[in-house]
Formats: C-alpha cells, sequence, structure tokens
C-alpha cells in the first residue's frame, strides 16, 4: 500500500530542515566571529596603516589590483606582496612608476610623498600578515 504525503508533512519537513539549517547556520558564523579576532590582527592597526589603507582605497588601487580576493585581477595582488617583494622594493617601486618598458601593463604615477608611501608599505605589511585561511586560492598552481 502506498503511503500519502500530505501537506503537513511537507510543511514539517520544510520547517524541520530550515530549522536545522538555520543552526549550522548561527553556529558557523559564530565560529567565525570566534576566530577574527585572531586572524585580523587588529592590536597592530597603527594611524600608519591607517593612513596607508586610506591612500590604497582612494586611489582605486583595486581597480587593478586584488586585496583578499576583492578587485580586479589585471595587476598583482596585494596581500602578500609585502613578503614577495619587501618594503625596499616597494618604496622603489611606487615611485618609479609608470616604468615605460615596453610591452608591460604600466602604474600609474600617483605623486606620493615619501611619508606617504611609508604609509602604504605599512599597510601591506599589516595586511600580509592577516590569516586569510589561504584566501584567495593560489590559481598560478
Amino acid at each position: 500500500m502506498q503511503e500519502v504525503f500530505t501537506k503537513s508533512m511537507a510543511r514539517n519537513i520544510f520547517l524541520g530542515s530550515a530549522v536545522f539549517f538555520l543552526i549550522i547556520y548561527l553556529a558557523l558564523t559564530y565560529d567565525t566571529w570566534q576566530q577574527i579576532p585572531v586572524r585580523d590582527h587588529a592590536d597592530k592597526i597603527t594611524a600608519s596603516v591607517i593612513r596607508g589603507k586610506y591612500l590604497v582605497d582612494t586611489n582605486d588601487c583595486i581597480g587593478c589590483h586584488t586585496i583578499n580576493g576583492e578587485g580586479s585581477y589585471y595587476a598583482p595582488e596585494l596581500d602578500n606582496v609585502y613578503k614577495r617583494r619587501g618594503p625596499e622594493f616597494i618604496k622603489l617601486w611606487i615611485p618609479a612608476q609608470p616604468s615605460g618598458v615596453a610591452g608591460r601593463r604600466q602604474m600609474p604615477h600617483f605623486n606620493f610623498t615619501p611619508a606617504q608611501i611609508d604609509d602604504i608599505v605599512a599597510y601591506l605589511q599589516w595586511l600580509s600578515n592577516v590569516d586569510t585561511n589561504h584566501w584567495p586560492p593560489n590559481i598560478e598552481g
């Protein structure tokens, strides 16, 4: 004999599933919020880091670069540029743009002062220490 699937059974399955997944969502949200203070290193944010982030944001660096997976993939990502290149390279690279090398993508010249470049480097240093749980993934292999 075939069992009848009633409207109340469908409602109960829907409501039970909704509650179950709501509980999972809340548990994962709680776990994420517990990990943020350990991962973001907010205690290491200085005035220089704030000024550097402001410069990066107001000059639309994510129009070409990516930061934490956000932005454009035209130019190198900035999450680990401090670790890859180091502060001295960055301090020389930014004011030397555009490089004028034929066939290469060119970064515009922003007329940053040495103090502003130091602030950008401070921001990039802080950014390189944020634990993003390996996000974005390395798509280059």
